[in-house]
């Protein structure tokens, strides 16, 4: 499925699901130093690329989705549909799956 994806922005999500990429650790401390890969933890906060238009209740109605392109949100340590474009990867999580937006 990867060799077929040329750029993230063709991916657009159905439904409820929400695309997000994750933003890495900073491998540099306050004070200067550099960290080793091994050393940087995952963060579980993402940033949202792309938000479907939402699901259908059972009277046919659309409700929205809780976030938007650009928000920052906690997602979960595990789950989610992995993409990998290129070097980069990418995840597909539905607005359930979400824990929060980071209001800054």
């Amino acid at each position: 499925m990867s060799s077929a994806i040329k750029s993230i922005r063709s991916i657009a999500p159905l439904l409820d699901r929400i695309l997000v990429q994750r933003i890495k650790p900073e491998a540099k401390t306050a004070g200067g130093i550099f960290l080793p890969e091994s050393a940087v933890k995952e963060l579980n906060e993402a940033k949202v690329l792309a938000v479907g238009p939402g699901a259908m209740n059972k009277d046919g109605q659309r409700i929205t989705p809780s976030v938007q392109p650009g928000d920052k949100v906690l997602i979960p340590q595990y789950g989610g549909s992995p993409i990998k474009v290129g070097e980069e990867e990418y995840s597909l999580f539905r607005d359930h799956e979400l824990l929060a937006k980071v209001n800054e």
